[in-house]
């Protein structure tokens, strides 16, 4: 069997250099390119150990080293939680990255007859993926760190009724009464109903899609990830649903960000 020794050292050096990226992208540890590009080569070295016999402990401790190798040159040794956190980052990005890649040499390289794999002659090489794969993984976990960071656990109370819901702070929500001077919070729930001791008031809004009136109830206190209490709450009432995903409450930011 013919093994292509350039080959192999490209394909792990290509492998290696990706997860060094994503993993600095993740946890934003502004590494040098040089340094990554480095690291990576020096992961790649593994290569040339193809041609002597390890044990399985052997050769995973070798990995390892190799790992610790790359972490520590790529992102230099600032303590040692740091290069913890950037070694289980570079084995669960790998993990990830590898599954995937499993995943779709299974769908594209295999055939399924009555249960049973059959290999197709036309087996691709799905390296071209691996970019776009970790592309998308590190976006995705940019986007859902901010949105979780807005999410809050909320559970209304009102007398002996209690409502849980989640809340996503909005910033940009400054609606207040002007009555009353509190801020208000919206909630959309079809099968909420006010109860008869629950005063409904009216408060006018003015925003970007047009101006009406909205009706608010006043709940005894809300209480925020089961932490914070704040007594007296107004709850806006809204018809449309919010296009976010698993959110029924919009909060105010003064009285989720007000200290306790």
């Amino acid at each position: 069997m013919k093994i292509y020794l350039d080959l192999v050292f490209f394909i792990n050096f290509f492998f290696d250099y990706l997860l060094l990226i994503t993993v600095n992208k993740i946890l934003k540890r502004n590494a040098k390119k040089k340094r990554i590009f480095l690291g990576a080569l020096i992961g790649s070295l593994s290569t040339f150990f193809l041609f002597f016999s390890f044990d399985s402990i052997e050769l995973f401790l070798f990995k390892v080293f190799l790992s610790v190798l790359m972490i520590l040159i790529s992102f230099s040794h600032h303590s040692f939680r740091d290069t913890v956190i950037n070694l289980a980052y570079l084995y669960f990005v790998s993990i990830l990255l590898g599954g995937f890649l499993y995943y779709l040499n299974l769908e594209f390289s295999y055939d399924v007859i009555r249960s049973i794999f059959v290999k197709k002659g036309n087996s691709r090489n799905l390296l071209f993926l691996c970019p776009t794969i970790l592309y998308i993984y590190v976006k995705q976990s940019a986007y859902q760190k901010r949105r979780n960071a807005n999410l809050y656990c909320i559970e209304l109370v009102s007398g002996r009724r209690r409502y849980q819901y989640t809340g996503y702070l909005d910033t940009g929500n400054r609606l207040y009464d002007p009555y009353t001077k509190r801020p208000v919070h919206l909630l959309y729930d079809p099968s909420y109903q006010p109860s008869k001791k629950q005063k409904v008031l009216y408060v006018p809004y003015h925003g970007v899609g047009g101006s009406g009136i909205l009706p608010c109830v006043f709940f005894d206190k809300m209480i925020i990830d089961q932490k914070k209490e704040v007594s007296k709450v107004l709850i806006g009432i809204s018809k449309e649903a919010f296009h976010i995903d698993g959110v029924h409450m919009i909060l105010q930011s003064d009285e989720i960000l007000q200290d306790s």
